[in-house]
């Protein structure tokens, strides 16, 4: 009989912070000129969806937005090798800024990046380390979205945010969905986030150092 994994069976968590620890890891061994790997990036960020869908309606549009340039970035993979050169690609053809182009997916994809490390922030700063469990997500979620989304949404989108955030679930129904006890969890969340901010670094200055800026 064929072995099948369930949902239950997997640790996303675990998976999020391996593969940003490892993305992390090629940029700290290489030059200050450092290439990140499509294909390798695309592939971390897909391991982030799952915590998107786990959030519920609250971060929603989040999930849907994310996971569509996610894949984007995975089919741009197939022709073309590293960040930069997608980056390049873009600006040599004066679609940066269109919709649709790799370059705006993936600053949108970097903001979803971003809004999980504050999240995990904030859930850890919240609770001493043994005590991952029990209440609510709101003040932890309100404050990511708030720092990383929130700027560039319209009043209708924020005004749905806002009313989601009622319906999270809470910290014990999200480690439950993720298959991880408190303090396990804990050390996977600052292992992201620890991780994941380099790349995210690393993407800024891909847009700051060409003029393009990162708040459009």
């Amino acid at each position: 009989m064929a072995n099948t994994t369930t949902e239950h069976d997997e640790k996303p968590l675990r998976k999020m912070s391996s593969s940003f620890k490892d993305l992390s890891s090629r940029l700290n061994s290489q030059a200050p000129d450092a290439h990140l790997d499509l294909a390798s990036f695309s592939r971390a960020c897909a391991q982030v969806s799952p915590l998107f869908r786990c959030l519920g309606i609250a971060f929603r549009f989040a999930e849907m937005d994310y996971v569509a340039k996610v894949d984007d970035l995975a089919k741009a993979s197939e022709s073309i090798v590293t960040l930069q050169a997608m980056v390049d690609r873009d600006v040599e053809a004066d679609c940066v800024r269109k919709a649709g182009s790799h370059t705006r997916n993936l600053l949108r994809v970097k903001r979803g990046l971003d809004m999980v490390r504050v999240l995990f922030e904030q859930i850890i700063d919240s609770e001493t380390p043994y005590h991952l469990r029990g209440s609510s997500l709101k003040n932890p979620a309100s404050t990511a979205y708030s720092q990383v989304f929130a700027p560039y949404h319209g009043w209708a989108i924020r005004t749905a945010v806002a009313a989601g955030m009622y319906a999270l679930p809470t910290k014990a129904q999200l480690l439950k969905k993720l298959n991880e006890e408190g303090n396990s969890a804990r050390i996977q969340m600052q292992n992201y986030v620890a991780a994941s901010a380099p790349v995210i670094l690393y993407i800024d200055k891909l847009y700051l150092s060409r003029g393009l800026g990162i708040d459009w």
